[in-house]
């Protein structure tokens, strides 16, 4: 299991959903160089237990990426978890 640090954010084009949200991360340790993973991937990824994720800026403590089931039919999502509760350390990121 590989563990993963999401530098950066793709979010989606607010003109066609109600709420912008995230569709893509990245990471240096994907390769391609520069290519990004989508949401789904990461997703499964963490389901499957073949990657951990997390986010870590300078000078601020290790959140790590979950995967949130919103229920009725809605796609799954993923969010950070520290300090014992769900958070958008993931919005503090970069755009990339």
């Amino acid at each position: 299991m590989v563990d993963v640090r999401i530098k950066c954010i793709t979010l989606s084009d607010n003109n066609n959903v109600q709420h912008e949200h995230i569709t893509h991360v990245g990471s240096d340790q994907f390769t391609p160089a520069g290519s990004k993973w989508t949401v789904a991937q990461v997703v499964h990824a963490i389901e499957s237990k073949q990657h951990t994720f997390y986010v870590q800026q300078a000078g601020t403590v290790r959140a790590n990426v979950g995967v949130v089931d919103p229920g009725n039919g809605r796609p799954k999502f993923i969010k950070t978890y520290a300090d014992g509760k769900w958070n958008n350390n993931l919005l503090s990121l970069s755009r990339c």
